[in-house]
């Protein structure tokens, strides 16, 4: 590995009696494993570096499935989260590890994440924050849609207008209302990623959930049963 690449540690787990093996997203190589030796050790210079949400300056080496970790440095402070923007920042962290393969580049959505966590940072509501993230999240595996136009006609959609979604398809026109209708206003703040009420903020979770349930499989979240027991009202 040349040079040293930037990253964030997503999760750490003690290996041996002072090693971690941790778990990080590189916006050189995406997300990749590595054996952090001695990290957990009283005098490790790595001790207090590798924790979440600390932005670091990185270099590992190695040939096989799981590198080491050679060199690991702040870059400035950890970004300050605390009680539901931590929980939020926790749940990112847990399906990035979850969804991205191993070794393959996203540089955008490297961009996109730092984004996030520095929104989360400033804001009393998390929601928004998220729904952009997981957006943009569906939009690097490749999940494309369009939210602007109706699948059946072609048309822009309308504002008053419901569409129901259908998998591998988009948006068609519809009467009928459900968790897989939205109306065209809606729509149109997913595709903008901007969210002006607490409506269209709840039609994007929607939206979100079921996109991304086919690469998050059955198993629950557990950065979701976290938040959930503090604050019910502001449900990932």
């Amino acid at each position: 590995m040349e040079g040293l690449q930037r990253g964030f540690v997503l999760q750490a787990k003690p290996y041996s009696e002072t090693s971690l093996i941790i778990d990080l997203f590189s916006e050189s190589v995406g997300r990749i494993s590595l054996m952090a030796k001695g990290a957990r050790g009283k005098r490790s210079a790595l001790k207090g570096a590798l924790q979440p949400f600390t932005p670091l300056l990185l270099k590992w080496s190695g040939k096989g499935a799981m590198k080491t970790l050679r060199h690991a440095e702040p870059i400035s402070l950890a970004i300050p989260l605390s009680g539901p923007m931590l929980y939020s920042a926790l749940y990112l962290n847990e399906i990035l590890s979850r969804v991205l393969e191993d070794n393959t580049a996203y540089p955008q959505l490297f961009l996109d994440y730092l984004n996030a966590l520095r929104e989360l940072a400033q804001t009393q509501n998390p929601e928004p924050a998220l729904r952009r993230f997981e957006l943009a999240l569906l939009v690097q595996l490749g999940y494309g849609i369009d939210f602007l136009h109706c699948a059946g006609s072609g048309e822009e959609v309308d504002d008053t207008m419901t569409y129901r979604f259908r998998e591998q398809q988009g948006f068609i026109a519809s009467l009928m209302q459900g968790q897989l209708t939205f109306t065209g206003r809606q729509l149109k703040a997913i595709a903008a990623r901007q969210f002006e009420t607490q409506d269209q903020l709840q039609a994007a979770k929607r939206f979100t959930r079921m996109a991304l349930k086919p690469y998050l499989g059955p198993k629950p979240l557990k950065s979701r049963e976290l938040f959930l027991p503090r604050s019910r009202s502001t449900e990932k």
